[in-house]
């Protein structure tokens, strides 16, 4: 008999998944094809981390990644963007393997993902419009008419108003708008993939729900593929198509919210009772 606490939790988890007016959203076809798979991926630092991650996600799809604390989650995003190279395994990234890129040509794949970190990482000492043309000038070669009108497009993508917010500070910004600036510099050059490090860390529960809106939005309008790491279950799966959870270094989860809901695990449901 599962334990009164852990009953509940479901209960209330399944209850926002299922009243989800757009429910609709998560749902991705099994066929479409794999953008990012890991291969048994072994990774050490001073101890094993990952010990055979198997993981893919697909064309259009939003996967959420879940596990403790120190699981090696972020380090999954660090190896996706070949910031890390693994002790062993393959990792391939649009049908390509990422392990011997060059310098140069790990760049050119960075290029075609967008990456929303926990903190924001906004230029302190520049505007946010500064802040989203960075990186089309740095890796466009678009004249700044152009550049002017990306920024203020995608300012008001993630609801924020353009003449209101170019000119300021990231320091003049709340919290949510920090993580809008950052979605926003994130998808600025159009890309492909975007991954999501904690993107609701340190957010009351409204702007939680934007943030989240604003994920399924992109997925829905741009047809981003995406991976999201959170400690935040119930707003990773207001989102998620599909979710992965981790543990001792392997995945030992994987298929959709209402079936991670609905297990039986023992591991599962205490993890989704303490989480």
């Amino acid at each position: 008999m599962k334990a009164p606490q852990e009953q509940v939790l479901r209960e209330a988890i399944r209850r926002e998944i299922d009243s989800d007016e757009d429910k609709g959203s998560r749902a991705v076809t099994a066929a479409g094809p794999p953008v990012i798979e890991l291969e048994d991926i072994h990774l050490s630092f001073d101890h094993p981390v990952l010990e055979g991650i198997n993981l893919e996600a697909r064309k259009g799809e939003t996967l959420l990644v879940l596990g403790e604390s120190g699981i090696g989650k972020s380090t999954i995003l660090k190896l996706i963007l070949r910031l890390l190279v693994p002790d062993s395994g393959t990792i391939r990234v649009f049908g390509n393997p990422i392990r011997d890129l060059s310098f140069n040509e790990a760049l050119d794949l960075r290029r075609k993902i967008g990456m929303v970190f926990q903190n924001a990482a906004l230029f302190d000492s520049v505007n946010v419009f500064d802040n989203l043309a960075y990186p089309l000038r740095e890796n466009t070669k678009m004249p700044e008419d152009e550049i002017q009108q990306v920024v203020r497009e995608r300012l008001a993508f993630v609801n924020l108003d353009p003449d209101k917010v170019s000119g300021q500070l990231p320091g003049e910004l709340s919290g949510g708008q920090k993580k809008r600036v950052g979605l926003a510099r994130a998808i600025a050059t159009d890309p492909e993939i975007v991954l999501y490090d904690e993107p609701t860390a340190g957010l009351d529960p409204l702007t939680v729900g934007t943030i989240g809106d604003l994920i399924r939005k992109l997925q829905r309008e741009m047809g981003v593929t995406s991976i999201v790491v959170t400690h935040d279950i119930r707003a990773g799966f207001r989102v998620a198509s599909r979710v992965n959870l981790i543990r001792h270094g392997r995945i030992v989860f994987d298929g959709s919210p209402e079936d991670m809901i609905a297990t039986d695990d023992e591991y599962i449901q205490r993890f989704l009772a303490l989480s």
